[in-house]
């Protein structure tokens, strides 16, 4: 278990000094320390743990810590960060097991000399009652919930304390996997029973075709999933791609379509239903076309291509998903690296999904409608984009708008509106 303890540090210092994604650093260091089974288990909820409550964890060692976090060695910040997770929050690990731990840890690196300070810092956390944040304002707020500081005020300012209090407690709970049915090979009753049948817990939902999982290990290694069966893609997605009203008959662009959800759910329509996926990469392509090819759709050709481009050579359609590049801000529980991004980082892709939005409607056939959404609760990313897109294209009209968030269903943060050209 040590080295369980050893990656997840490793895997933390490197998300949190380069801003590498979350996932893929975790992913290769297991691969590369052969880590399975428990060790792997073990790693990555303390991997993901900690970065979840990263600013929770750095308000603890602030208190006990007089020099700044920033003028540690990165190792042992990186072991104090997981070793004070630990403690705090996996109550399954005992206090004695993760200081010892930590310490054999620090023993073991070039940064040895270190070990009696993470010693005394962990044992003082442990006989030491420090009281979190409890009021509303920001800060407050931003230590309660482990967020930065700029992301409660954003929030604050769109929904209020209330509601962005209960949006990031419920980001730091476990996300449901929601799937959808393949209904071109399956029934939910059907794929109930076979997922039951692999030890799969199978929880039914109030929407037809849509189910939540419980399940052991990788969603990919599941055969009912090598099948084709179902996918995964949470309710907010599912439930927009259903405000587009896409008919059998119906011509469907999606613009920034990769890895394909939402083409998938487009494609469920039927055979008559034409999907054109778009994405900027070629290697994204593929992921659309393996994606299709696992589900046996047949009414899906996949296309590299720039969405803030018009290319003709597409043609014209009925129904358009434009589904933007965005701050991400509606996903944090799956991807919590995304809290501690800078916000600057975010501020270029207003301009690029008010691009893409334009761009959108030059493919659209009159009578049309185009999907806008975005994973994110950040009204500038969302409603003002429409209303600027309304005052410039007058020829177009809001048909519906919805905002998805952990009181709809427990979904992810998610808004979607659906445009009509007259």
């Amino acid at each position: 278990m040590s080295n369980a303890r050893y990656v997840a540090a490793i895997a933390l210092n490197k998300v949190t000094a380069s801003g590498g994604y979350s996932n893929l650093v975790l992913n290769n260091l297991l691969s590369e320390h052969s880590l399975k089974g428990e060790d792997a288990a073990l790693c990555t909820a303390i991997f993901y743990g900690t970065l979840d409550r990263l600013v929770t964890v750095d308000f603890y060692l602030k208190k006990l810590i007089k020099t700044p976090l920033k003028k540690l060695k990165p190792f042992t910040l990186a072991v104090l960060r997981t070793a004070v997770y630990q403690i705090k929050y996996l109550s399954k690990i005992p206090h004695s097991a993760a200081v010892d731990e930590a310490v054999k840890l620090i023993k073991k690196s070039n940064e040895g000399f270190n070990a009696a300070f993470v010693n005394a810092v962990l044992r003082n956390l442990i006989r030491t009652d420090i009281p979190l944040q409890s009021g509303n304002s920001i800060y407050d707020i931003s230590v309660a919930y482990s967020c930065p500081q700029w992301l409660a005020s954003t929030l604050i300012q769109d929904y209020g304390a209330e509601f962005t209090k209960g949006f990031l407690e419920n980001a730091l709970l476990p996300p449901p996997i929601f799937i959808r049915v393949n209904t071109l090979k399956t029934t939910p009753q059907e794929l109930t029973e076979t997922l039951t049948n692999q030890n799969v817990t199978v929880t039914p939902t109030e929407f037809e075709n849509t189910l939540i999982i419980d399940i052991k290990g990788s969603v990919e290694e599941n055969e009912a999933y090598k099948n084709g069966l179902f996918f995964v893609q949470d309710i907010s997605c599912q439930r927009a791609v259903e405000m587009l009203e896409i008919c059998d008959t119906d011509r469907v662009l999606d613009l920034c379509a990769a890895p394909g959800g939402k083409s998938f759910s487009a494609a469920m329509n039927g055979n008559n239903t034409e999907i054109v996926s778009c994405d900027l990469y070629p290697q994204r392509v593929g992921l659309i076309e393996s994606g299709a090819k696992r589900l046996g759709i047949n009414n899906l050709t996949a296309v590299s291509a720039d969405a803030t481009k018009f290319n003709e050579n597409l043609g014209k359609f009925n129904k358009i998903i434009c589904d933007v590049p965005c701050s991400g801000l509606g996903v944090v529980r799956r991807k919590p690296d995304i809290k501690y991004k800078p916000q600057n980082s975010f501020e270029e892709l207003v301009l690029i999904q008010r691009s893409i939005l334009n761009n959108a409607a030059n493919y659209l056939n009159a009578g049309g409608s185009i999907l806008y959404s975005t994973c994110t609760l950040n009204k500038a990313e969302n409603r003002e984009n429409v209303d600027l897109f309304l005052q410039e294209h007058p020829e177009f009209i809001l048909k519906c708008e919805k905002t998805f968030s952990f009181k709809t269903n427990n979904s992810d943060g998610f808004y979607a509106a659906v445009l009509i050209k007259k």
